[in-house]
């Protein structure tokens, strides 16, 4: 388990941004690389169903492999431990990232998006995919350098015990190493699991549908709204405009929350056994 070493004293809202599907396209290329490795996995479960690409992104859109080949074990019965789990989680990623590295490009509408936003908001990335798998997609897409390793959050590797969205765990566990309340921050992600997950942790969440199919986009609008998103953007420009509108708010909610952390402190100052033996002063 890693978990990221965060800069202190940042007194901006933070904008936790999703990756996958989110920053770059790279759900579509990631289930392509993974289907072999998913079908094996079922033929060792000796299951006869196979599954095409665009079949196994409908089943696993927003989730990582572990969570699926977990669920997959179980229905038959066994426990991740039974099926040499973590063996088959380290060949799917290796799989995928390679496919990845070869396959993203950097996309200058999104570099300069996020540059922007950088400006008012701390960055920080919340997946459910593997550090070295973000590590990798950053570099290729040349976002290296505006979210750095130490801002990244995976529900893989940062917690733990490894989970995927729609578990909160992930978000929760970013927003209290940042110490931040929730509605200082804003989420932004593509897929309903996503939405779900930053919703359970209290978080607001824009909603972004830049890399989704076009002839998927209406219903997944809808499906992210309906699982909590407060709006949905089409592109970037889109997101950078829902979060101007959020940022007072998210602003209001880390200036009254240092507040309160103050007066805890004066409190905590009047009452200290160290200093006056637990008398007040």
């Amino acid at each position: 388990m890693r978990r990221p070493d965060h800069r202190t004293g940042e007194s901006r809202p933070t904008l936790l941004l999703d990756a996958d599907g989110t920053l770059f396209p790279s759900e579509e290329p990631a289930f392509e690389a993974s289907t072999e490795v998913t079908n094996d996995f079922l033929r060792s479960l000796g299951s006869s169903e196979q599954w095409t690409a665009d079949e196994l992104r409908q089943q696993a859109l927003g989730r990582n492999f572990r969570s699926l080949a977990t669920d997959l074990a179980r229905e038959t019965g066994r426990t991740p431990e039974d099926v040499g789990l973590e063996a088959w989680v380290a060949r799917e990623q290796e799989v995928v990232t390679t496919h990845l590295a070869a396959t993203l490009r950097p996309d200058p509408q999104v570099t300069a998006a996020v540059r922007r936003l950088a400006r008012h908001w701390r960055l920080t990335v919340v997946s459910s995919s593997a550090l070295a798998r973000l590590d990798v997609c950053f570099r290729v897409t040349g976002l290296a350098e505006l979210l750095p390793a130490e801002s990244r959050f995976s529900a893989q590797d940062s917690l733990p015990v490894p989970t995927s969205k729609p578990d909160p765990a992930v978000y929760t566990a970013a927003t209290l190493a940042l110490g931040l309340p929730p509605t200082a921050a804003l989420a932004v992600e593509d897929a309903v699991s996503g939405v779900a997950s930053a919703i359970a942790a209290g978080i607001p969440v824009v909603g972004i549908l830049a890399f989704v199919p076009l002839a998927e986009q209406a219903g997944r609008a809808a499906d992210l709204t309906a699982a909590g998103a407060s709006t949905v953007g089409d592109d970037w420009a889109a997101v950078e405009q829902a979060a101007a509108a959020a940022h007072g708010a998210a602003v209001d909610a880390l200036v009254e929350a240092a507040a309160g952390v103050a007066g805890r402190a004066s409190t905590l100052a009047r009452w200290s056994s160290v200093s006056t033996g637990g008398a007040r002063r």
